[in-house]
């Protein structure tokens, strides 16, 4: 059970521009992070929260800089939060989505900071994201499966998923994406590594689960800065449940940068602003917006009438409904690829597997999604 805190921050009623260096208490530790708050915030007004996550090795302050939102909030009106990692085993910053057996609750940090944050600043809690760098996209992507329901839309910045975060999973809401991340990345390998997914495989779980179009739509950006040895392609996999998206801006030769940064590391691409595009990505969805449907996943709480189970299976499935069902059914990979297909009927389905490889897979049935293992 999380440690209850005390706010270390006080409201009034107008504000100047503030960066306030502060701390709470969760998961008996005390956490450090760095709220941005615009100059234009009002209390009579709610807005966005933005959480900025830094990556291994890094800390908060730097992020602030280097992935840096602030001169958008002044404009776009929006409150910033720069939570800082703990140190993991070897004493470097992190925050835990599953490597190397940490134990930090940085999902239930993530949590008490929405929390304290809202009862200190008149926040939208529709329209909380979440982005971050390295480390801190991978963040990103664990609070949309293990705080979605109070994070409406995530961007990454070379980041992925780690196995865990993939395996573990459970949205339960559609949940726009947007992926940065560039092909010559040696940290986070493009085409995945032992700690982090292909990000192709990410993408087209994210755009399978959001019941996106299977092929998304390739266009070229202009090539602004040719001089910085790399061109980007955006990928846009649209018409999502509750019109959401799944996007990848893949950077071909770029590095583990953060595009557009002030700092001109080796290997950014200054074709595109990462932050501006976040931003803009972002802030289209709330999750008022995002409530079109009960679930699309839904493997421990079923929508409708529908029950799926063994989950995780070995050689079958069953689909059961309290009513009568004559609807066609697609079983698809997280790479978008059709397995099989069939038609649901009567009461009860059952589906063989036998000659499905071991993974996670989406059944599609009606205008609905589930997710399933199947296992050995």
């Amino acid at each position: 059970m999380r440690i209850l805190f005390i706010l270390l921050f006080s409201t009034t009623l107008s504000f100047g521009q503030q960066t306030i260096y502060d701390t709470i208490t969760s998961g008996g530790l005390q956490r450090n992070f760095i709220l941005y708050v615009p100059a234009s915030y009002s209390v009579g007004t709610s807005v966005p929260l933005l959480f900025n996550f830094h990556g291994y090795t890094s800390n908060a302050l730097q992020q602030m800089y280097y992935g840096n939102f602030r001169s958008i909030a002044d404009t776009a009106g929006f409150i910033i939060v720069h939570p800082n990692g703990t140190l993991d085993v070897t004493s470097t910053t992190h925050f835990n989505v599953g490597w190397g057996g940490s134990t930090v609750d940085d999902v239930g940090f993530a949590e008490d900071l929405i929390d304290s944050i809202a009862a200190a600043y008149n926040i939208d809690l529709s329209r909380v994201y979440s982005t971050g760098m390295s480390n801190g996209g991978y963040m990103s992507y664990h609070l949309a499966c293990m705080l979605n329901h109070k994070i409406a839309a995530v961007a990454s910045v070379t980041g992925s998923m780690s196995p865990y975060t993939y395996n573990n999973c459970n949205p339960v809401h559609p949940t726009p994406v947007l992926q940065i991340h560039g092909t010559a990345d040696g940290t986070v390998l493009y085409a995945g590594t032992s700690f982090g997914e292909h990000i192709d495989t990410v993408m087209n779980y994210w755009s399978t689960y959001n019941n996106c179009t299977p092929t998304g739509d390739t266009s070229s950006l202009p090539d602004i800065d040719s001089t910085d040895g790399s061109t980007v392609s955006q990928i846009v996999y649209d018409s999502g449940y509750c019109n959401s998206s799944t996007e990848l801006l893949r950077v071909a030769g770029g590095a583990h940068t953060w595009p557009g940064a002030a700092f001109p590391l080796a290997g950014t691409n200054y074709d595109i602003d990462a932050s501006l595009k976040v931003w803009q990505f972002l802030s289209q969805y709330s999750l008022s917006n995002l409530n079109c449907i009960t679930s699309v996943n839904a493997i421990e709480e079923p929508v409708s009438e529908l029950k799926i189970y063994p989950n995780p299976a070995n050689n079958y499935i069953i689909i059961e409904s309290e009513n009568s069902m004559d609807s066609e059914y697609v079983l698809i990979s997280v790479m978008g690829q059709i397995i099989k297909t069939g038609r649901l009927h009567d009461h009860y389905t059952e589906i063989n597997l036998s000659d499905v490889n071991p993974g996670l897979y989406f059944i599609k049935a009606g205008n609905k999604s589930y997710k399933i293992e199947k296992i050995r």
